[in-house]
């Protein structure tokens, strides 16, 4: 089977910093190619996928402007046009106007939302001729906010479980770990709490966002609780640094304020047999599984009460049961499946 891959322009793919779509991207491509598909990608200029053909498009610029967003409609356009009976399926995690040209066409079609879907393109897309187009969106509850018509398959993120390292025994001072973009919404601050109210080391990793607001966040509400000894800010880090870095914790922290679609890092986290405690909002509830996995709770006190009883979760089992539901090899096989 012929596939192709489309995604929105501006991060280079191999991904080196934030991209978590990309990296679904990269790691997909990967295992279509090794169940012996041939692999097309229409992304971002300069990226490269080993045993892949490219065809770039777009500048490396995140986020993008809305000039290069514009021209990235019309680039995609002539692409597919010229391209519509050369693929089995197309693939699009980009934007859904992509596939106009080919709605009409029988190539089958998967609409993977990784994003929060909005129902108004859903719906005109609906009122339009289309063939052999499914969605996808990256878990249940991502799904059931949007309230959309269609046929609709849940099918979760994923990581590559073999470039991570299991961590069966830690130290009983081993640190709890913060990991993802330094924004309000998830949750730094209040696990820079959770760490001082349980005499705990929290270790922050990642980026800190252009935004300005949250530029903001970063300076008032981080910044001052960070001493290099109880609260240790990492800055961001690589793939190799971030299995070190989530091996060596106790449990990762992710007390998220918003309906998070997919949090990537909760599988990276369990791929290193770390335990997971989040507070149950957006796909929490879908990816970890309770004394297994990690802990979902509602409250502060709730927290508190999980990361002292963190011991209790076995890391060897934490990393096999995540194993067998998101590792990528198991996850490409799902979206195939949707073809027959």
């Amino acid at each position: 089977m012929k596939i192709l891959i489309v995604m929105d322009p501006g991060i280079l793919i191999p991904v080196t910093g934030y991209g978590g779509i990309e990296r679904i991207i990269e790691m997909l491509a990967k295992e279509y190619k090794n169940l012996g598909h041939d692999v097309d990608l229409l992304i971002t200029e300069g990226s490269f996928i080993k045993g892949c053909t490219v065809y770039g498009y777009g500048e490396a610029i995140f986020p993008p402007t809305k000039k290069a967003a514009r021209k990235a409609v019309f680039s995609a356009w002539a692409f597919l046009w010229k391209n519509k009976d050369q693929y089995d399926f197309i693939h699009n995690f980009g934007r859904l106007i992509y596939l106009l040209p080919v709605l009409n066409s029988m190539v089958k079609k998967i609409m993977s939302y990784q994003r929060e879907i909005t129902a108004r393109n859903i719906n005109y897309i609906h009122k339009l001729i289309h063939k052999n187009l499914q969605f996808t969106g990256c878990s249940n509850d991502l799904i059931k906010r949007a309230g959309v018509s269609g046929k609709w398959t849940s099918i979760h993120n994923c990581c590559e479980f073999d470039n991570y390292t299991l961590s069966e025994h830690l130290d009983e001072n081993a640190p709890l770990i913060f990991l993802g973009r330094i924004e309000k919404i998830k949750g730094c601050h209040t696990a820079i709490s959770v760490a001082k109210a349980t005499n705990n080391v929290l270790i922050i990793a990642g980026n800190v966002s252009s935004l300005e607001e949250e530029k903001l966040y970063y300076e008032n509400e981080i910044v001052p609780h960070v001493d290099g000894q109880q609260i240790i800010y990492v800055g961001q880090v690589n793939d190799t640094q971030k299995n070190e870095w989530l091996g060596k914790a106790k449990a990762l922290l992710m007390p998220i304020e918003w309906n998070e679609p997919f949090g990537i890092v909760m599988v990276e986290s369990m791929a290193c047999g770390t335990p997971v405690i989040a507070y149950n909002k957006g796909s929490v509830d879908e990816v970890i599984e309770e004394g297994v996995t990690g802990f979902k709770v509602d409250t502060f006190d709730e927290m508190l009460m999980a990361v002292k009883n963190i011991k209790s979760i076995n890391r060897i089992e934490c990393r096999k049961n995540a194993l067998q539901l998101f590792d990528s090899k198991i996850i490409a096989k799902e979206y195939l499946s949707l073809l027959t």
